[in-house]
């Protein structure tokens, strides 16, 4: 199985971000990355699908947002252009018009749940295995292979379906979808079920996987490598939403597609940082920070930040 293919979905209003959502769409938020670029969180996450060996991309995004996303990349393209005496402008230039040749768009008319979201990447896709990713998710590991790849390898090694997972303390999975199943070996296990943003207690008497930490359950990382029997799921449960109305939602789709097919979950080697909760953006941007080439420059700067700080606190006590 060869995945060429990539869905990013980007049509939510990011309302855990108002009002700095109403003015800039979260996925264009500028942070600086690895390689110390500034760049909008929708390169970033591009890249990690470019960089993980995908072809063409197609981002899922709401009505008029097309050409709002065409217009800033543009506008900071040309920005970048105005800069030719510098190198990290000319490289950013370059990794920005790669992203721009290999996007494609569709549109959830509506905002109608995130598996109505994914089913209108159906065209794009066809009938191709794809990689998904969301848009206020970034991914950072310390290894060589970027966490999309980690998962791609699996995915394409054993030609099936794979969700990447992270071991999560249990007061945090009420944010995510968590998948219970046994382990296969090593990092890797076979999805026997999926709950979407389950509470604790659920998941201590549903989701409970041996060999991992107590208080600790496999919640998904943002990453899916998915075959196209996806879309027939979808397709039925998108009639079914339609005729009772409610949002279509992925979870349970994944949960269908677990019972038709095999379906895989891997530990993936790396963090998903969610850039949509609160101080998700400060936490991205420190993780950023620590894993690339100005580590040692912000890790002095926060240890004084820190100090100044706490010098302030003690006079005022």
């Amino acid at each position: 199985m060869h995945v060429r293919k990539a869905v990013i979905t980007a049509a939510g209003r990011g309302a855990r971000q108002y009002p700095a959502s109403d003015t800039v769409a979260k996925a264009m938020l500028p942070l600086v990355d690895r390689d110390g670029l500034t760049k909008p969180v929708i390169q970033i996450i591009g890249e990690e699908a470019l960089d993980s060996g995908i072809e063409e991309i197609g981002i899922v995004c709401a009505p008029g947002d097309e050409c709002v996303y065409r217009q800033h990349l543009a506008a900071l393209g040309e920005n970048l252009k105005g800069q030719p005496d510098s190198p990290l402008a000319a490289e950013q230039a370059r990794r920005l018009a790669e992203l721009e040749r290999r996007l494609h768009f569709a549109v959830q008319e509506q905002p109608e749940g995130y598996g109505h979201a994914v089913w209108c990447a159906k065209s794009f896709v066809g009938r191709e295995p794809f990689l998904l990713l969301v848009s206020d998710h970034l991914y950072i590991t310390g290894q060589k292979q970027r966490c999309a790849r980690q998962v791609l390898d699996l995915a394409e090694r054993e030609a099936c379906s794979v969700a990447g997972v992270q071991a999560t303390r249990e007061h945090v999975i009420g944010r995510y979808g968590t998948v219970a199943g046994k382990r296969l070996s090593g990092q890797v296990f076979q999805i026997e079920r999926v709950i979407e943003k389950p509470t604790p207690s659920v998941a201590e008497q549903q989701l409970h996987v041996p060999g991992l930490r107590v208080g600790h359950y496999l919640c998904f990382f943002g990453v899916h490598v998915l075959t196209p029997a996806i879309f027939d799921i979808l397709d039925e449960h998108v009639r079914a939403g339609r005729r009772e109305g409610g949002e279509i939602q992925l979870t349970p789709a994944l949960q269908e597609l677990a019972r038709r097919e095999r379906y895989l979950a891997v530990q993936t080697d790396g963090r998903r940082y969610d850039i949509g909760v609160r101080f998700g953006v400060l936490e991205a941007q420190i993780a950023l920070a620590m894993a690339g080439v100005d580590r040692d420059e912000v890790l002095a700067r926060l240890m004084e930040l820190v100090l100044q700080v706490e010098q302030k606190r003690g006079r005022a006590s």
